[in-house]
């Protein structure tokens, strides 16, 4: 018999091999053999005279069991897993082959890493995904501006450098672009709405922001769903500056911003852990100078229609966004001209712009930088913060505080008021 390896032959050589060994003890003619093997009767030819001349072994490719010429060099391939293990251990093929390649001026496709981080057991490759509910895809909308998907995603962004923070990003339907994106502690009202603050004032109000049903952006409980006219603060702000806000029924109705929180999670925190940041300050200069154009020149696509459908702000919403974007509580005034918000007390002064009544309903604004300011019909009003809660109002109380007035008014000495007063006490009999 000759020697032949059996376990490096597939199905397809051991088929080859007996339909030859058929030809040449005479038990099948050629054409027989080309069709049982799918080839030509010149092929079945080469193959029984190959076989004649050097034996069945000769039917395996001259290359079988040899490494590939294309194949990187042992040494390359060493200094390759020494720096994988040594900086890159956790990266992924792709990402490993870009950092490689932009720092270490080693380019090579991401396949080519992928294989040799499998051959040294750095890289395990991972298995396909189940098959998920079928849902239908959704067209990106045309234009830059048009929709913008806003979410929060909280994570070890610092590892354990630091710890758990929220990254706000916004990321525009039609592009894939980043348009914003920043840390803070949570995604509460006030970090929401410093995102939109800074957002509006670089690019101007989008049409449409889409997002999901979190209490910051949305009244959860069923009787406030009921009301279409009960509004969050965000909600609030958003109606003000005419932008539609449209709720996400699922996260993969607003799929685009969240596959860009986990490409983040896997790229951002390695870039932030290779730039050596640990605090929220220098990561978000961080983003908005080197990560984020990084990510859009790689990542962004063109849209269908090279339209920018941001509107720019008004005067006065531009000289008024602090004020509308910013936490707002309706409070009554009490008859001793006092306001309470949260746990202090404020003292409305003599001296206002506008005239103040007893019971008027006034928005206190609780400003991003923690200041509280006090608006009615327009106007904001002067106020000193009481150190304790005040006394019970008591009989002798003005009803109302006129603008513009600093003291109490009182009547001359002739004033005929007074003259009447005084001609009702002469008349006066005493029994």
């Amino acid at each position: 018999m000759d020697n032949i390896s059996f376990l490096r032959m597939t199905v397809k050589d051991l088929e080859r091999r007996d339909v030859v060994q058929q030809l040449l003890r005479g038990e099948m003619i050629i054409a027989v053999a080309a069709l049982r093997l799918r080839i030509s009767n010149r092929h079945v030819k080469r193959l029984k005279a190959k076989a004649r001349k050097g034996g069945l072994a000769s039917l395996l490719h001259g290359n079988r069991g040899k490494p590939s010429p294309n194949r990187l060099p042992d040494i390359e391939r060493k200094n390759i897993v020494s720096l994988v293990k040594e900086r890159y251990l956790d990266f992924s093929p792709t990402f490993t082959a870009e950092k490689l390649s932009e720092t270490h001026s080693i380019s090579h496709d991401p396949k080519t890493i992928q294989a040799v981080m499998v051959e040294a057991n750095i890289w395990t490759k991972q298995p396909q995904r189940k098959k998920e509910q079928r849902r239908s895809w959704r067209e990106r909308r045309p234009a830059y501006g048009e929709l913008i998907q806003f979410d929060g995603s909280y994570e070890h962004w610092f590892e354990e450098r630091n710890g758990e923070s929220c990254l706000l990003a916004g990321i525009d339907d039609a592009t894939g672009k980043i348009v914003h994106a920043m840390f803070d502690s949570d995604e509460g009202v006030v970090p929401v709405c410093g995102f939109w603050e800074s957002y509006l004032t670089k690019n101007g109000k989008p049409l449409a922001i889409y997002l999901d049903k979190f209490s910051t952006y949305r009244m959860n409980h069923r009787v406030a769903r009921e009301n279409a006219d009960t509004l969050t603060q965000f909600g609030r702000a958003m109606k003000e500056l005419r932008i539609d806000v449209i709720h996400a029924n699922s996260p993969q109705a607003k799929g685009r911003v969240e596959r860009l929180f986990q490409t983040l999670q896997d790229r951002l925190v390695k870039e932030l852990r290779l730039s050596d940041i640990s605090d929220i300050e220098t990561a978000n200069q961080f983003l908005t100078e080197k990560f984020i154009p990084a990510f859009n020149a790689k990542f962004a696509v063109e849209p269908r229609i090279r339209v920018n459908h941001h509107r720019p702000l008004t005067k006065p919403e531009g000289d008024n966004l602090s004020a509308i974007l910013c936490r707002h509580e309706e409070r009554t005034v009490k008859s001793d001209f006092t306001i309470s918000h949260l746990t202090h007390w404020y003292q409305l002064t003599i001296d206002q712009p506008v005239t103040i009544c007893k019971n008027d309903k006034v928005i206190v604004e609780e400003r991003k930088d923690g200041t509280i300011r006090i608006r009615l019909r327009g106007k904001y009003l002067n106020w000193k913060i009481l150190p304790t809660r005040p006394l019970k109002a008591s009989k002798k109380q003005l009803w109302v505080i006129p603008a513009g007035v600093k003291t109490i008014w009182k009547p001359a000495i002739n004033h005929p008021w007074r003259h009447q007063i005084c001609a009702s006490a002469k008349n006066v009999q005493f029994s």
